[in-house]
């Protein structure tokens, strides 16, 4: 970490703002960046408050040419961070907290670039023939954050930035990838398709889903077991980046991927169920998840050698 330590009045309310964002609006992600001591756990917040304001203009119910100037006014504030000029009296707290992020920590602010890219996709209503097309539009939302949390975790012990990166970036696709099945049912309700086209042609599903169940004549729960062997094997490279870490990044990083882990055995033990609503894990089911990774029994076993469940 770069820099004083010390933090004025000025920013600690900016990242105190950004806190109260992030625990309202993300309570997976607030449960896993609990655990991280308090300079990381602001950082993490800043990073989460400039992404929930991307996210929310690619959500929300603007026209997509408002959408395009508000998404290029976001990118405004990360040209002012880059350059120094976000006074701490700023009027825009996530911009006086990203600035002293960017102070502190080598964060690789091009990342929230990418996911400006990745939801102007959105904002566009592109799909997705390949996975490999795919893949790309997960990088730009979910891996580019990875390797914006790595320029905050740092590696322990030597281990190598750009391995961890691949790694940080590969565990991004696994967590995006179980988001869309999650949210199949919800995307369809507002006219967006995430899931590859061929796959969807693969198991009868090219018409989409319009209700809690599946298109007649489809193989759904085929299509859904796919889909979930492929986020393991993605969870199963990403989770190599947790040996890499000091104990309480990796605890941090554990207990949110974890979470979205067990969210995805969910879905492969009842496939149906994401077209009936939102899965989801109770509480005392995410207190377990964020035990695990406070002990290191994740990152320990993982260093012992390679293993499908988790």
């Amino acid at each position: 970490m770069n820099g004083s330590a010390h933090t004025s009045g000025l920013v600690s309310a900016a990242y105190r703002y950004c806190e109260v964002v992030t625990g309202h609006e993300a309570r997976n992600f607030a449960y896993g960046i609990r655990l991280l001591p308090t300079p990381k756990r602001q950082a993490m917040s800043a990073l989460y408050a400039f992404s929930r304001r991307v996210d929310d203009i690619g959500d929300g119910d603007l026209d997509p040419a408002e959408k395009v100037r508000r998404l290029d006014a976001t990118r405004e504030v990360l040209v002012r961070v880059r350059a120094g000029d976000v006074a701490e009296d700023d009027v825009d707290p996530v911009a006086v907290a990203l600035a002293d992020v960017n102070a502190r920590f080598p964060v690789p602010l091009d990342g929230l670039d990418e996911l400006i890219d990745g939801v102007q996709m959105d904002v566009r209503g592109e799909t997705y023939e390949t996975w490999d097309d795919l893949a790309v539009y997960c990088r730009c939302v979910a891996g580019a954050i990875g390797r914006l949390s790595l320029g905050v975790f740092g590696t322990a012990n030597g281990h190598d930035h750009e391995r961890a990166a691949e790694y940080a970036d590969t565990l991004g696709l696994a967590l995006q990838l179980t988001n869309i099945l999650r949210d199949v049912r919800e995307d369809a309700g507002n006219g967006r398709t995430y899931l590859p086209a061929q796959d969807l042609a693969k198991f009868g599903c090219a018409d989409g889903f319009h209700g809690d169940t599946p298109p007649p004549g489809s193989d759904f729960t085929g299509l859904v077991e796919f889909e979930v062997r492929r986020a393991r094997q993605l969870f199963a490279t990403g989770y190599q980046l947790l040996p890499m870490l000091d104990r309480r990044s990796g605890a941090c990083v554990a207990a949110m991927a974890g979470i979205y882990r067990r969210l995805l055995e969910r879905i492969a033990a009842d496939p149906m169920a994401i077209l009936r609503g939102r899965v989801s894990l109770p509480g005392r089911e995410k207190a377990y998840v964020a035990v695990r990774g406070l002990a290191g029994l994740d990152a320990r076993r993982i260093a012992r050698g390679p293993r499908s469940d988790v």
